[in-house]
């Protein structure tokens, strides 16, 4: 028996295939028995392409399947037959729901081991199929050097990758986009991918956390798992070592079957953490995974299971994790955070969490049931201070946006509410930065509020609100360069955050008070492209307008701000909160008003 083991094994040089299904958890979770059954169904098919092409099925692992061939040109071949019949059968099926494969091939010498197979030659195929793209293929040099003019496929050089557990670098090429070969083009090759250029890498390490998936089966725990998420970017924030991209930029992508490395490209990041929470009853399970997007490789994966009493805990763990996986230099104890003071009730915390979340729908209704959900927070914990930021973020919205019954009222009472919270919670930077906000256009306290919004900054070097608002104050201040500074940064910390566009808003005027008039409208026009019935961008506009000589324009954009802000006087210029108090900026803004036509 043992001679007849030993004659089984032996060396081979073969092609290795290795494949997987992109983001097949992810199908998994919106459709266990539907994805389980597609797969069957694919692989009926992909099953008879191996063969036809004289491979070998070594073995399945789950989702993915590791296949050997004689010859590297049958291996290539049959892959791209393989996602040529997968794009077909995908035609007609939500992007979401579509069952994409990754395809790595090397040719190597390998070790059989019985009907296994193993060595390097595997585990670099292994590693290609992690850095191809979702529908793509990756192979390696010593792969390329031999099908080259030899198939109907093109590839891009990628250059030399490190891959994870390899030893050494290797030079990787990807298949090149063939519509009737029906491959997926990688990001980096798509026809666009000259329109819209990656954002640089920051000098620090960067990192985007996405929506974690809702796995409790039930839609009105949604709030819970963003809840979750935002706790572990405010977390990872406060660590001055990182970069963190803001939560409403990474949660552009809520929803959405994603590509990481395309994910990265569109953030800037390196790092990419994604995960999955799953509520039931009064337990929790956290897990998540970080990924280089550069390389693909996966640097940390890790699986939380508590008491949902534990679960601030539990936040803690997972931040701590993924710093030491992106930087093993960066420890717990060099960690910058102040610890956010848990609220005494769940109850209470689950209030302010969906509070936050219709707060961020940003209409009338959703402010209004907002205001209620934190008022019940607040009953059932009176010492929450996230809960009387939020409520003083909330009134000063609605009184600012004149959706008040009793704007005076709302005015007052976000002032109060501020000032309790910063009472309760002055080492917090989001308590920090909802009270400025309120402070500064409820209360006209621009001085104070630009001291808090720079005390936020100092615990949380990416507090992406500290900067747009605080560049407000600076405005307010005169100091429009400090208010460029602070505006740009927020930009580049949330790119993709709708709501960072009041950065622009802060741009233009700071502009405007600097004679630049062009760079000002610019701004203004970005601005309200994406917010349109903003006041303070319209004003801007007009102002910018009026001094370009473009008057008609200006008059013109008038008309709809007096539908909009019907209460608007040349002599409010200088209310406190609204426009700069120095009086050679009130006088250049009520000049431009003027002009345009506004009463006095």
């Amino acid at each position: 028996m043992e001679q007849e083991q030993t004659a089984r094994v032996g060396r081979r040089l073969a092609a290795i295939v290795a494949a997987d299904v992109a983001g097949y958890s992810r199908l998994m979770g919106l459709d266990e028995v539907g994805t389980a059954r597609t797969l069957r169904e694919h692989r009926k098919i992909t099953d008879a392409l191996v063969a036809k092409h004289g491979g070998r099925l070594v073995k399945t692992t789950g989702d993915g399947v590791l296949l050997e061939f004689p010859s590297v040109v049958d291996a290539v071949e049959c892959a791209v037959a393989v996602q040529a019949v997968m794009a077909q059968r995908n035609e007609g099926i939500p992007q979401d729901r579509r069952m994409l494969f990754r395809i790595g091939i090397n040719l190597g010498d390998i070790l059989i081991e019985g009907e296994d197979i193993l060595g390097d030659g595997v585990n670099i195929a292994a590693r290609l199929e992690g850095v191809a793209e979702p529908g793509g293929i990756c192979i390696s040099s010593s792969a390329y050097d031999h099908v080259r003019g030899k198939v109907a496929v093109e590839f891009a050089d990628l250059g030399e990758q490190r891959l994870k557990n390899i030893d050494r670098p290797v030079r990787v090429y990807a298949a090149k986009s063939r519509d009737h070969l029906g491959i997926v083009a990688p990001g980096v090759l798509s026809s666009n991918a000259e329109a819209k250029q990656p954002l640089p890498l920051p000098d620090k390490p960067s990192i985007a956390v996405l929506p974690f998936q809702n796995m409790s089966g039930d839609t009105e725990q949604e709030y819970f798992a963003d809840g979750m998420v935002e706790e572990i970017i405010t977390a990872l924030s406060r660590n001055k070592q990182l970069f963190v991209i803001a939560r409403n930029s990474s949660f552009t992508f809520k929803g959405k079957a994603v590509d990481i490395k395309q994910v990265a490209r569109d953030l800037g990041v390196r790092y990419v953490l994604e995960g999955s929470v799953r509520k039931s009853g009064n337990r929790i399970r956290i897990t998540g995974q970080l990924i280089d997007a550069v390389s693909g490789a996966h640097l940390w994966a890790d699986r939380y299971d508590g008491a949902l009493e534990d679960v601030f805990d539990l936040q803690d763990q997972v931040a701590s994790s993924v710093v030491g996986a992106i930087n093993p230099s960066v420890t717990g104890a060099e960690i910058e955070r102040v610890n956010r003071k848990p609220p005494n009730s769940l109850d209470a915390y689950d209030y302010w969490l969906r509070g936050l979340a219709l707060y961020r729908q940003f209409t009338r209704e959703g402010i209004d049931q907002a205001i209620g959900l934190c008022e019940q927070a607040i009953k059932l914990d009176p010492q929450f201070a996230l809960a009387h930021a939020q409520l003083g973020t909330a009134l000063n919205t609605r009184q600012v946006w004149g959706w008040s019954n009793d704007p005076a009222a709302d005015a007052s009472r976000a002032v109060e509410c501020a000032r309790t919270a910063l009472a309760l919670g002055t080492n917090d930077p989001v308590v920090l930065v909802g009270s400025a906000i309120a402070l500064l256009h409820c209360g006209g306290e621009v001085q104070f509020a630009d001291s808090l919004f720079e005390e936020a900054i100092r615990l949380d070097p990416n507090a992406v609100f500290a900067r747009v608002w605080g560049g407000w104050a600076k405005v307010l201040l005169g100091d429009q360069h400090a208010a460029i500074k602070y505006a740009q940064r927020a930009l580049r910390l949330s790119p993709l955050d709708p709501r960072v566009a009041f950065a622009e808003h802060v741009l233009a005027f700071a502009h405007f008070f600097l004679g630049n008039y062009e760079e000002g409208l610019r701004y203004a026009v970005s601005h309200l492209h994406r917010v349109p019935n903003h006041p303070g961008g319209l004003r801007a506009a007009i102002a910018c307008n009026v001094y370009l000589g473009n008057i008609e324009a200006a008059k013109s954009l008038w008309r709809k701000l007096a539908v909009l802000s019907p209460s608007d006087r040349v002599s409010e210029t200088g209310k406190p909160g609204r426009h700069p108090g120095r009086p050679q900026n009130i006088a250049k803004l009520q000049e431009a008003y003027r002009i345009a036509g506004m009463p006095e």
